[in-house]
């Protein structure tokens, strides 16, 4: 297996990090890249007032989603776990030891791969993995990069290296990119997830007011909160939600909020979503005890009330989309069937339920309920009171 090991500060993770991440496990095959934030760099020191090393991992977490390559991304805390200064050479050593029979390889741009010679070890790191160095600039040509690629082959004869020119990447250093986003700029270099945990998190001196943040700025945190693969869900029912909204009179704006919101704790497991229930004195019934799928809807509603400031008609329509009740509201309805037909779901059905959506929501809601009255029937699930009562009211 081909390994491609790609360290840094990433304070915070760009696009140009994303885009060279991809392009390297590309042209040279990898199986599986690790992305790795460095605890104590050992050329540099982090500035003053930068991110936690959890805030760290967690933007390299969602940034390294963005590469798109599922599961054969992963993120290693290794290097902030480790006291002291974070040498390659000690992280190589311990990747050495976990994949004995591997092959890999140190991902790094052209400064890095210019100073290779002067950094801890540089023998032992050559002898342990090979050099794969990127440029992100015009400057960046071979001619610079042959002299030092000659230089460490005399000096260092076992190395491997490879090294190329990725034309078009984005390139902005750190420090630029902090100094614009203290400055309120600086989104375009980032991954839309990124730059909302950013926000969330009040990183760079970013300082926004999260309870009365415009749409740019709350889509972005909203997706911070995800999955990656639940991001062209959460961007789909929003779509969904201005469509029927307009269509049936309901606020628009106010439905764009619940949408992007709507899911915002649903990577959460039961224990997780049990302790936001107690932290919000949210009142289960025995069935939502022991579903984990109804309990997003409820938590995600209090986190969007708590921290995003929503008012009550947003809340409610949060709370209720998984399940539905009798007597629901315009946007409430809006809600649930935008979360239900929106552009990324395929199911059997789907699209004579969209077409009805659009003739009469209310048939369109009585249909929609039906439907997960049978599926979850069918598959010997129980039901949930609140979903029948939804329908029987339709029914009258």
């Amino acid at each position: 297996m081909k390994i491609g090991i790609y360290g840094g500060t990433f304070n915070p993770p760009h696009l140009g990090h994303i885009t060279a991440a991809r392009t390297v496990f590309e042209l040279l095959k990898l199986d599986q890249l690790l992305l790795i934030p460095a605890g104590m760099p050992p050329h540099k020191d982090l500035p003053a007032g930068s991110p936690t090393p959890d805030q760290r991992l967690e933007m390299t977490r969602l940034a390294g989603e963005q590469i798109g390559l599922g599961d054969r991304v992963q993120v290693l805390d290794m290097e902030l776990r480790r006291e002291g200064r974070s040498f390659t050479s000690d992280t190589l050593r311990q990747l050495r030891e976990e994949h004995p029979d591997d092959e890999l390889w140190l991902l790094m741009g052209t400064d890095m791969f210019l100073t290779l010679q002067h950094w801890h070890e540089p023998e032992k790191i050559l002898s342990l993995a090979g050099i794969a160095a990127f440029g992100r600039t015009e400057a960046d040509t071979e001619e610079l990069f042959s002299v030092q690629r000659d230089y460490l082959y005399r000096t260092y004869p076992q190395a491997q290296i490879f090294t190329m020119t990725i034309p078009g990447v984005m390139d902005i250093s750190s420090t630029e990119l902090r100094e614009q986003l203290a400055q309120k700029g600086g989104s375009k270099w980032l991954a839309p997830a990124v730059y909302g945990y950013i926000l969330r998190e009040h990183l760079y001196q970013t300082h926004v007011d999260l309870r009365h943040l415009p749409l740019s700025q709350l889509r972005p945190v909203a997706l911070s909160y995800l999955k990656y693969k639940r991001i062209p869900h959460v961007l789909g029912t929003e779509q969904e939600a201005i469509r029927l909204a307009e269509r049936y009179g309901a606020d628009v704006q106010k439905a764009r909020v619940a949408a992007l919101l709507h899911d915002c704790t649903k990577k959460l497991n039961m224990e997780e979503q049990l302790a936001l229930c107690k932290r919000y004195g949210i009142e289960l019934d025995e069935l939502e005890k022991e579903a984990l799928k109804l309990l997003h809807a409820k938590t995600g509603a209090a986190i969007a009330r708590d921290v995003f400031g929503v008012d009550e008609e947003i809340y409610q329509a949060i709370w209720w989309h998984t399940t539905g009740h009798a007597g629901m509201t315009a946007l409430e309805k809006v809600m649930y069937l935008a979360d239900y037909i929106e552009p990324s779901r395929d199911f059997p059905g789907v699209e004579e339920l969209r077409h009805v959506c659009y003739e009469d929501l209310d048939k369109g809601l009585l249909m929609g309920l039906e439907m997960t009255i049978q599926e979850m029937t069918a598959m010997g699930n129980p039901v949930h009171r609140a979903t029948i009562e939804a329908r029987d009211a339709l029914k009258g």
